[in-house]
């Protein structure tokens, strides 16, 4: 074949000059386009392998080749797939498939600011232009009496082609990097863009660098294969030691037979693994090689706490493994990887359009051949099939997590602390999945006991039989017409069922002691994301109400009082309170709490604590988190012989320092003291104690 010249059939003279710049936001993607290229071409000719038209040569190896030469500043790409003809060439080569770059451009400009257009077009070779100044392609194609070409493009819109000199089927491509890209020539950048993109091509990848001295391994001669350079061969003699036999005789033994072993150039390793563990059935995985896979593609070495093998072909073709992490119980570290692949090439992590948003948190890979990519092969079209397979695999997680607390409740309940976090947060970004996970959701209360919901409803609801038994035995009989009225009464709010809550064990002690002294229950809810999940909960079932332990004194923990009698010891204490404290809007609510030890206690009521929590996750600002505003209300108990005594010795001089004190021990159960309130605390400590020692 003479050589010849032609024009790449495009409608612009600077088509190079927009996919060097624009068409690419990741320029190491070059690589994925052309290795596809390499593993489809090498699928292409099994294929028709299998069909019996074509006899694959003695010792064929389907194999891609990448050799990286920094001296020469070239990088090779060479296959073992099917090749092309000549007139293949100019057909897949030089034919840009698009009408022209200013339409190009326009019709995909509010598309492009993070994505990469090539691969539906047929671009996905050219996308070498953005590192290279020129290519070179050098093909020889399975068909019978076929010649061999090279091609060759300087980045301009003219090529050459002719005859070439390749001798196997297959094709070799050569770029010859521009002098901004020659990081492409380091054989550990290399690895890094090959790791990224083809760590599980179903063809093994080799790297090489041309200009490295050749390294070697020494093997058994018995382990031997055929493609093995042997350099030297070695004879190791049979090992000995001298050894005390069981009749107390010292006797050599051979503890290491004689060996015939080899000495050979190191074998390449395939930086791909061609049969990756999602490709398998879930019954020929162990848990081990689950576990193996994770750290390999997460390098995470924290075990996964548990995962979904994915495997679906019908109505569409899905494989994955989903594994749940240990997750943290701060909120903004909770962040998940989903690596989607298809036919095994991967595509981009986390694609929202395939991923529910909640299962963000969790870490995996999704192989889905049927994705129907756009043009960059990195995001995807707006189709409707794309919806049905988030769909499926929300099902699917659901279905294992609501298997699991039917039939292994016990490994679900030893999980739940870890996952509920992401969990409740799939709950409420997810209606369909919520209500999968309706029975599933456990609440673990003050001894470690897992509770439903239902649970805690009941469970509520008998306590309050228990209470409103007792309370008909003690009280006077009402008249038989007040109770009409009351049972009449239509417009009374139906009662709400009040499921307690706490958030911190050690600041709520003092609540929780009180909790358990009067035999009543709460839940624990300490991550940040349950204050915007019972509010969730809340919403979907209008019958309960969230509060936590300390947002109010309950009736339980206090005696039965006239509130004038009370009045005037109230006024008292609010006015020494208020002057003690420099704060003339301090709320103050006097008790008779049962437990006299108890003196003081601060609540916050819950509408008031949600919305400052919320405020405090999404920064928002205009909040001193350090104080409660106006809304807080300090309750003093009137039992407590401490109170007592500042309410009977108003005008003492040790009464502020007390009141300040009284006034911290409530507020310590809310929050940590920041330094300076600490330190006055503790000098304030010290100098009661002395003045107690003084007595």
């Amino acid at each position: 074949m003479s050589k010849r010249t032609g024009s790449l059939s495009i409608n612009s003279e600077n088509i190079f000059p927009i996919i060097k710049k624009w068409l690419y936001s990741d320029h190491d993607i070059f690589a994925r386009e052309v290795i596809s290229n390499g593993c489809d071409a090498i699928t292409k000719l099994a294929k028709l392998e299998m069909m019996g038209e074509y006899e694959y040569p003695d010792g064929y190896k389907k194999e891609i080749q990448v050799i990286v030469n920094p001296k020469e500043k070239t990088l090779k790409f060479i296959d073992t797939g099917l090749g092309m003809t000549a007139a293949e060439v100019e057909e897949y080569i030089t034919q840009i498939a698009f009408s022209g770059a200013t339409d190009f451009l326009n019709k995909y400009k509010d598309k492009t600011t993070n994505d990469e257009i090539i691969g539906h077009f047929g671009l996905g070779f050219y996308s070498v232009f953005m590192v290279a100044d020129e290519v070179h392609i050098d093909t020889l194609s399975y068909q019978k009496d076929a010649k061999p070409v090279h091609w060759e493009c300087d980045g301009g819109t003219e090529y050459s082609i002719e005859e070439g000199s390749r001798t196997q089927v297959g094709t070799e491509i050569t770029l010859f990097l521009s002098e901004d890209c020659l990081e492409f020539a380091n054989e550990y950048r290399m690895r890094e863009v090959i790791t990224k993109y083809c760590s599980f091509m179903p063809v093994n990848i080799y790297l090489s660098n041309a200009e490295a001295e050749q390294e070697y391994e020494t093997i058994d001669e018995a382990d031997l294969r055929e493609d093995d350079v042997i350099v030297e061969r070695i004879h190791e003699d049979a090992k000995t030691e001298e050894k005390e036999n069981e009749n107390g005789e010292k006797e050599v033994v051979e503890v290491s037979p004689a060996k015939d072993r080899v000495k050979i150039n190191k074998r390449p390793v395939s930086l791909s693994d061609t049969h990756p563990l999602w490709t398998k059935q879930p019954k020929d995985c162990t848990d081990e090689e689950y576990k193996e896979f994770y750290r390999k593609v997460f390098h995470d070495y924290k075990e996964p706490l548990f995962w979904i093998h994915l495997n679906m072909d019908y109505p569409f073709n899905l494989k994955g493994i989903l594994y749940f992490p240990k997750i943290n119980t701060e909120y903004d570290s909770i962040e998940g990887t989903i690596k989607l692949y298809n036919n095994q090439v991967f595509i981009a992590d986390n694609i929202k359009e395939v991923i529910p948003e909640f299962l963000m948190l969790l870490k995996g890979v999704i192989d889905c051949p049927d994705l129907p990519l756009n043009v960059s092969r990195s995001a995807l079209q707006n189709d409707g099939f794309v919806k049905k397979i988030s769909d499926y695999i929300t099902k699917k997680v659901a279905d294992k997590l609501t298997g699991m607390c039917k039939t292994d409740r016990e490994n679900y309940e030893k999980y739940w602390d870890d996952i509920s976090p992401f969990i409740k947060f799939g709950c409420i970004k997810d209606s369909k999945f919520g209500e999968k996970m309706a029975d599933s959701i456990l609440y673990k209360n003050l001894d470690g006991k897992y509770l439903t919901i239902k649970d805690l409803v009941k469970e509520e609801e008998a306590a309050k039989a228990d209470s409103t038994e007792t309370e008909d035995k003690t009280e006077d009989t009402a008249s038989a017409e007040e109770k009409k009225d009351e049972s009449s009464d239509a417009n009374k709010e139906p009662e709400k069922t009040t499921i307690y809550y706490v958030t911190d064990e050690i600041q709520q002690s003092q609540y929780i002691n009180m909790f358990r002294e009067a035999g009543m229950d709460a839940v624990i809810l300490k991550h940040n994301i349950d204050n915007a999940f019972i509010s969730h909960m809340e919403q979907l079932h209008d019958n309960i109400k969230f509060q936590r332990i300390d947002a109010d004194v309950t009736d339980t923990f206090k005696e039965e009082t006239d509130a004038d009698a009370l009045k005037e010891t109230t006024d008292t204490l609010t006015d020494v309170f208020r002057k003690a404290l420099g704060n003339d809007k301090l709320t103050v609510k006097v008790e008779k709490l049962k437990n006299a030890n108890v003196s003081s206690m601060m609540t916050l009521s819950e509408e008031n604590r949600r919305m400052q929590e919320m405020m405090k996750m999404y920064g928002m600002a205009g909040m001193d988190p350090s104080m409660f505003g106006n809304d807080v209300t300090l309750v003093l108990n009137a039992n407590n012989k401490l109170v007592q005594y500042v309410a009977e010795h108003k005008d003492d001089e040790h009464v502020p320092m007390i009141c300040e004190q009284l006034y911290d021990l409530a507020m310590i159960a809310h929050k940590t003291l920041n330094p300076d309130e600490m330190t006055k605390f503790i000098a304030r400590s010290n100098e009661l104690l002395e003045l107690l020692a003084e007595k």
